[in-house]
């Protein structure tokens, strides 16, 4: 253990970071060096027992020099990964077939637009950016047996380029086929894209439950992001300025994106409005360029030359050159019935910063809100909980004004200016919730209309747009649990995140049972289905380690996902809605023959407890997740969002194995208390570090699968005696 003491005098902690080798440093000008051995210097970072650094600093800036450090201790990989997909550079890494990801990207973060935001930002997050790229440096001269594949070094303007911390963003909406398509070869959508594979429900559940109906009345908060594993770290990072953050932080992000301080916490989910829209432009060809029809006039489409690096099997690095389009609406990113598609999306990269990290610091709604005048939050809901006693369902405040007789989930006609958009809407026009009557609020990446019960927005007062997906299992199973109750404790909030009902095969299996019920007698089916449709009709609909009713269930609903998930894509249904309206009885009925054959051909038995199958493994420190049959891994027994189990265990079988591994999901998960002083518990996948080495590597599983949380050590006291290591950058 390394233990430096935090009143030490400056003075002689810089004559020992001034002696420490830095041998990735040859070539760093020296004043730089000293500017980070003094940021260095007072900063310093405590890791409790289960590895998750508490990060104290004098100003803000010396808190996310501490972190961003603290955080490429844990996982550098990742850090780099999520900046080469932000600034468009993975090709450079991983090779010619992210060529595609990274023009996609490109097409709106360009390095030369980004540089010019930063020059023109505000002087305080230019402090905090500079920091964070001085961590970043900082880091790679102490450690140089970390050796990056492509960004040997950060710049300041880098962290705009990835402002927003949620998985999945809003550029990734663009297919990548249809770009291919446009901008090279024509190549066929993947499984992914047509929803032929079954995914995991990409979001988050949250739940705040107001002081009345709490036992000690104490507002409370559930944070339960659904991501893929290893996504986020968890963090405190406090400051003499009146930080002091603690919750999930997205690896290479200066920020914590969900989570709580000492009044205030906030969780976010992925929304279901529609604000990214498709404008099909009718184009001409005029001389050496092309012209875009708008209203009664002609305008040029700009073009703009984007090189994108790769690295060859051979290690050298190619290039492709493409010469992209945009009119006023967007960058061109497909072609459809020959009219040729422009994205329009939120690219707002120095208002979305200034949100992430400013609501950081909110202490009530009011605050938090003022925060959010920014609207630059384009793709989460999010629930919030004070220690005022105040809660809220709130809406993304990037939310363009549109003409809602217009279909915008299709793309519409660009040449019409009544398609534009209109400027954005004001926060008290979004379909919200506060503090609602019922005492309590949810989101499971459902509509906001059943946000808060009977205190919901009515659809009715709202355009068409604030929602394009509907209603989802989670949301049923969130509503009984909240309905009517009473006696909110921490504990119970806890247990309810955990509860483990599936209220979509409540939903469907009658339909199954009716369509079995319904065989004549001589058809040889009544037979064969006998025995499993009497489990299933027995079963509680309720997951569990030893239930062969929930492995049975989750075979017969992914054989289905399989054969109409594209179907259910395109109508823009959820899956189990899809198979509840769609699907006829003889394909039910012919999904669990299915079903039960091959858990006999793959476990020995159609009755195999769903313990057997459902499995979390963590092999070593590979960002692309492979998995082995023949090597240790953990039962756990929840089962995907998709069937409406709040704890999401987004599994599946892999190439060369039959059992089910979970790769996404619950990812992190706490319970806070807002009193006088917070109390939180929480959870993550795996473990706070990703080196295979480290203690921290894999000791959250045994927690995680049983859904165990572990005591938040949030306050000094409360982190006095589980101290692991206190030390300063760089040593």
């Amino acid at each position: 253990m390394t233990t430096v003491l935090r009143r030490a005098r400056t003075p002689l902690i810089l004559l020992a970071l001034l002696g420490t080798p830095l041998a990735a440093q040859r070539g760093t000008p020296p004043t730089e060096r000293t500017r980070w051995q003094k940021q260095a210097a007072r900063v310093t970072i405590t890791r409790d027992d289960w590895g998750i650094p508490h990060i104290e600093g004098r100003s803000d800036a010396d808190a996310v020099f501490g972190l961003i450090y603290a955080q490429a201790e844990d996982d550098f990989p990742r850090i780099e990964a999520n900046y080469l997909t932000a600034l468009g550079r993975t090709a450079e890494a991983a090779g010619e077939d992210a060529i595609w990801a990274d023009l996609r990207q490109r097409l709106f973060a360009d390095p030369v637009e980004l540089k010019a935001d930063y020059a023109a930002s505000p002087a305080w997050l230019r402090t905090l950016m500079q920091a964070w790229a001085d961590g970043l440096n900082y880091y790679l001269a102490t450690h140089p047996q970390t050796k990056p594949k492509v960004l040997t070094r950060f710049e300041p303007w880098m962290a705009l380029s990835f402002t927003e911390g949620s998985i999945g963003g809003d550029i990734e909406r663009i297919s990548l086929s249809d770009l291919k398509t446009f901008y090279g070869r024509p190549t066929p959508p993947t499984p992914e894209e047509l929803g032929t594979m079954p995914r995991e429900p990409s979001g988050s559940n949250g739940i705040a439950i107001a002081p009345r109906l709490t036992t000690n009345g104490h507002a409370l908060l559930l944070i339960n992001p659904h991501t893929s594993f290893y996504f986020r770290s968890e963090a405190q990072m406090t400051s003499a300025e009146g930080l002091n953050a603690y919750g999930a932080s997205t690896w290479g992000q200066f920020f914590i994106y969900q989570g709580f301080n000492t009044k205030a916490g906030w969780m976010h989910t992925s929304s279901t409005v529609d604000n990214v829209d498709e404008f099909a432009e009718r184009i001409a060809r005029r001389g050496d360029g092309y012209t875009y029809r708008y209203g009664k006039v002609s305008r040029a489409v700009t073009t703009k030359i984007v090189t994108v690096r790769y690295r060859k099997p051979d290690g050298t690095t190619g290039e492709r050159r493409f010469t992209t389009y945009r009119t006023h609406h967007g960058p061109i990113v497909a072609i459809k019935a020959g009219r040729w598609i422009a994205t329009a999306l939120m690219w707002k990269p120095v208002p979305a910063l200034e949100q992430s990290y400013l609501r950081t610091k909110a202490t009530d709604l009011a605050s938090y809100l003022t925060v959010a005048e920014r609207k630059a939050n384009s793709s989460n809901d999010t629930l919030f909980a004070d220690s005022k006693g105040e809660i809220a369902f709130l809406m993304p405040q990037f939310m363009p004004v549109r003409d809602d007789h217009i279909d915008y989930t299709r793309p519409v006609d660009g040449s019409d200016p009544a398609t534009d958009w209109r400027g954005l809407h004001t926060l008290p026009s979004l379909p919200s919730v506060l503090n609602p009557r019922t005492g309590w609020a949810h989101n499971t990446n459902d509509w906001p209309w059943s946000a808060a019960g009977p205190d919901s927005p009515k659809p009715a007062d709202y355009p068409r747009y604030m929602d394009q997906v509907g209603g989802n299992a989670r949301g049923v199973h969130a509503d009984l649990l909240l309905t009517g109750k009473s006696g909110w404790t921490r504990d119970t909030l806890w247990g309810a995140a955990f509860d483990p009902y599936l209220p979509a095969f409540a939903r469907l299996l009658p339909g199954l049972v009716m369509a079995w019920s319904a065989l004549p007698a001589h058809d040889p089916r009544r037979k064969a289905l006998e025995a499993p449709i009497a489990l299933l009709r027995s079963w509680d609909c309720r997951w569990s380690y030893d239930s062969t009713a929930t492995s049975l269930a989750v075979f017969w609903g992914d054989q289905l996902w399989r054969e109409v998930g594209s179907f259910a894509q395109a109508e823009r249904l959820n899956v189990p809605d899809y198979i509840a309206t769609r699907v006829g009885p003889d394909a039910k009925l012919a999904a669990l023959t299915a079903a039960v054959d091959r858990l006999g051909r793959d476990f020995g038995d159609w009755r195999t407890p769903w313990q057997d199958i459902n499995r979390f493994q963590r092999l070593d420190d590979a960002i692309k997740p492979h998995f082995d049959d023949a090597r240790p891994s953990i039962p756990v027994p929840f089962t995907s969002a998709q069937w409406g189990s709040l704890a999401s265990f987004g599994a599946k079988p892999w190439p060369g194995t039959k059992r089910y591994y979970g790769t996404s999901g619950n990812s992190f998960v706490a319970v806070v208390e807002f009193g006088p002083r917070v109390r939180a518990s929480a959870v993550m996948a795996g473990g706070q570090s990703g080196d295979i080495a480290s203690p921290h590597f894999a000791d959250q599983v045994t927690r995680y699968a049983r859904g165990d949380l572990r005591p938040v050590y949030f306050y000094p006291d409360e982190l006095k005696g589980h101290v692991e290591r206190r030390y300063r950058p760089g040593r």
